[in-house]
């Protein structure tokens, strides 16, 4: 019978309980098994099959519906790791426990969310007087500081975009959606999302309105489409004879999924294959490393951190700060100097010599 373990409280104020007694009752297979064990807050705890609890702290969630998903993913995998590892009274060497497992698992990105829920969660319990925040001042992991893919050369991008045969339907959709990526920062997700009729007229510019990562956000976001980023589309489109703008902007044209819009995984595929074909194989070195290339690459060429950022789409400026530093960086890298340095006190050690040896 597959349960999750649950907490739900009846209070004991009233049953003239000591308040340095907790009765826990925990529901095995339908059978009860009843102890008492020493603590400190005046309930009786009851960890049973529903997850009545944790949807009740899911629903009291003032996030957005996709965090409340993770935050709902993320109890179902402690709930989970509780019942693997038999545990039905959690301390805080259980949940450091769990944090380890996490991290032997998963990226920090994903341990930190994970993370979060639970320390959410035990806080909630604490104030609701039914368990003690066991998780309170346990940390997320610790983030790299950095990206954790790379970004292309003016070379490699050139190379990549130079390399991909358009003879094709699948060529000038792959085309299209890679020069795409390349010229405006777009996110997989917000590709994939992307319809026909997302594209507009305005000001004499054509934009692309996003609809990605935070498209439940009230903000409108959209990417300028230049000429050399606009007609590969539209050759794309004219071979695909769609014009309805309900319509995927880039669509599968595989037997089994004709029409049908492409997923952010076939997307990282077309980009990898594309990479791979010029000599481009890298771990470093993905779809999202597109993104990476467009915002360093508009920096390089004389873009403001506020136009990179508003490009990007960046929440915070600090996170393109670090694209602006890193190449504030290599351009002025001190070890050049040092090379130069040595390199001119060889040349001086050299004429020495030889001077030397003339005489």
């Amino acid at each position: 019978m597959k349960k999750y373990v649950d907490f739900t409280v009846y209070s004991l104020y009233h049953e003239g309980m000591s308040s340095n007694r907790v009765v826990h009752t925990q529901e095995v297979h339908d059978t009860q098994e009843v102890q008492e064990v020493g603590g400190s807050m005046d309930n009786a705890v009851v960890l049973r099959g529903s997850a009545e609890v944790v949807q009740k702290y899911i629903d009291l969630l003032d996030v957005k519906p996709k965090s409340r998903d993770t935050y709902q993913k993320a109890l179902k995998q402690f709930m989970l790791f509780l019942e693997s590892n038999a545990i039905t009274q959690p301390t805080r060497a259980d949940i450091l426990k769990y944090k380890a497992y996490l991290m032997d698992n998963y990226k920090a990105c994903t341990v930190s969310s994970y993370m979060t829920a639970v320390k959410g969660f035990f806080a909630f319990l604490e104030a609701e007087k039914i368990y003690p925040n066991i998780a309170n001042g346990i940390k997320g992991a610790k983030y790299k500081k950095g990206f954790r893919k790379d970004a292309l050369t003016v070379d490699q991008a050139r190379r990549l975009l130079n390399g991909i045969d358009t003879a094709t339907i699948e060529g000038l959709r792959n085309y299209a959606l890679i020069n795409l990526l390349l010229n405006t920062g777009l996110r997989t997700i917000e590709a994939a999302r992307a319809s026909i009729g997302d594209i507009r007229q305005e000001g004499g510019e054509a934009l692309l309105y996003i609809q990605g990562k935070n498209s439940d956000k009230d903000t409108v976001e959209f990417a300028v489409l230049t000429d050399s980023t606009l007609y590969p589309i539209q050759k794309y489109l004219k071979a695909r004879s769609i014009i309805d703008p309900k319509a995927p902007l880039f669509a599968s044209h595989s037997d089994r999924n004709e029409g049908n819009r492409i997923t952010t995984r076939t997307i990282s595929w077309i980009v990898k294959e594309a990479l791979r074909a010029v000599g481009i194989d890298s771990e470093r070195i993905t779809a999202h490393s597109l993104r990476h290339t467009a915002v360093t690459l508009s920096l390089l060429a004389g873009a403001t951190i506020q136009e990179a950022q508003a490009m990007a789409r960046h929440a915070n400026v600090n996170t393109t700060m670090i694209y602006a530093h890193n190449i504030d960086r290599i351009a002025k890298a001190p070890e050049r100097k040092i090379a130069a340095m040595l390199a001119i006190g060889g040349q001086r050690q050299e004429n020495q010599t030889l001077g030397v040896i003339g005489h």
